[in-house]
C-alpha cells in the first residue's frame, strides 16, 4: 500500500476507474496521485481522497500535433523522455529537441530520486510554487492544460495563465488537471537552461529556460524567482541587453520573497540568468 504516513482524518479512500467516480472533489475530498506533498503535512479538512492512478492514463502520448502528458506521468517517467526512447506510448521524436527541458525541469526540483518515482507533473503543477521546475518547463514549451469539469465538460488554457500565485491556480472547486499538450513547433525549438540557488542543493532562486523556435519567434520564461511563471515573448531572437532589460522592467510585486533568496537578488540574477539563455539562443550551437 501506499498510504503509509498517517492523515487520520481521511475515512474512505477511492480508486477512480472512470471519470464518473470523480464525485465529491471538494472541501473535505482531494485528488490523490503521488501523493509526496498530500502526506508531507497535516491535512486537517480533508475526510475523503480520491486516486486517480487507477484511471490508466498513459504518461506520454504523441498526438497528430505534439504530445500529451498525462497528469499521473511520474517526474522519473518525465525526465527519462528522452528522443528515441519509449515512454507510455510515445517514442520521443529524433526532431524534438524541446525536450531536452523535461529532465532540467526535474532536476530543478529540490527532491530525491525516489520523490521521482512517485511524485507527478500534476502535482507539481497544481500545487503552483515558484520553484516547480516541471511547471517551469512546461510553460516554457507553451503547454496547454487540459482541465476535467465536475458537470462533465472539458476546457484549455494555457500553462503561463494557469498560475496566479503562490499555491493559487485558475481550478474551480471540483476540477481536476487531466493532462498538458506540447505542441509540435515548440518540441522543435531549440532551448537553454539557466538555475541558481543559494545552496549547491537548495532549492531554486531562480529559473530561466528559453526557446528559440524555427521561425525565430523566441520565449523567455521566468520562474522560482516570481510569484507565478512570467513569459517574455519576442517575434525574434532578441539582444541579451534587450531581454535584460525587459526583466528589469517587470512588475516590482512579481519578485518572490522567502527565505531561499530576496527580491532584489532574485531580480539582479534573474536579469544575468536571462542575458545568458538570450546569448545562447542566438549562437548556432546551443548543445540542444
Amino acid at each position: 500500500m501506499r498510504w503509509d504516513v498517517d492523515l487520520d482524518t481521511i475515512r474512505e479512500v477511492v480508486v477512480a476507474r472512470e471519470r464518473a467516480d470523480l464525485v465529491g472533489l471538494g472541501q473535505t475530498c482531494a485528488v490523490l496521485a503521488g501523493g509526496t506533498f498530500l502526506f508531507s503535512e497535516p491535512q486537517l479538512r480533508l475526510e475523503r481522497l480520491i486516486d486517480i492512478t487507477g484511471l490508466g492514463w498513459p504518461a506520454l502520448l504523441e498526438t497528430a500535433d505534439g504530445l500529451e502528458i498525462a497528469a499521473t506521468c511520474t517526474l522519473a517517467e518525465l525526465a527519462g523522455a528522452t528522443r528515441g526512447r519509449e515512454v507510455g506510448r510515445a517514442v520521443l521524436r529524433e526532431d524534438w529537441p524541446g525536450t531536452t527541458l523535461f529532465a532540467q525541469g526535474c532536476r530543478a526540483l529540490l527532491a530525491s530520486h525516489k520523490i521521482w518515482r512517485s511524485a507527478t507533473v500534476g502535482g507539481n503543477i497544481c500545487l503552483s510554487l515558484p520553484a516547480g521546475g516541471v511547471l517551469a518547463a512546461l510553460t516554457a514549451l507553451d503547454a496547454v492544460a487540459s482541465i476535467w469539469s465536475p458537470d462533465g465538460t472539458d476546457r484549455r488554457i494555457p500553462l503561463r495563465d494557469f498560475v496566479l500565485g503562490p499555491e493559487s491556480n485558475v481550478l474551480a472547486p471540483g476540477e481536476i488537471l487531466r493532462s498538458v499538450h506540447v505542441p509540435t513547433r515548440t518540441l522543435r525549438a531549440r532551448t537553454a537552461f539557466r538555475k541558481i540557488a543559494l545552496a549547491p542543493f537548495g532549492r531554486s532562486g531562480a529559473v530561466v529556460m528559453g526557446r528559440r523556435e524555427a521561425d525565430d519567434r523566441t520565449a523567455i520564461t521566468i520562474t522560482g524567482s516570481t510569484t507565478r511563471p512570467v513569459v517574455l515573448d519576442f517575434p525574434a531572437s532578441p539582444d541579451p541587453d534587450r531581454v535584460a532589460a525587459a526583466v528589469a522592467a517587470l512588475d516590482p510585486a512579481l519578485w518572490f520573497d522567502d527565505p531561499h533568496g530576496a527580491p532584489d537578488w532574485r531580480r539582479h540574477v534573474t536579469g544575468v540568468l536571462a542575458r545568458e539563455v538570450a546569448d545562447e539562443l542566438r549562437t548556432d550551437g546551443s548543445g540542444t
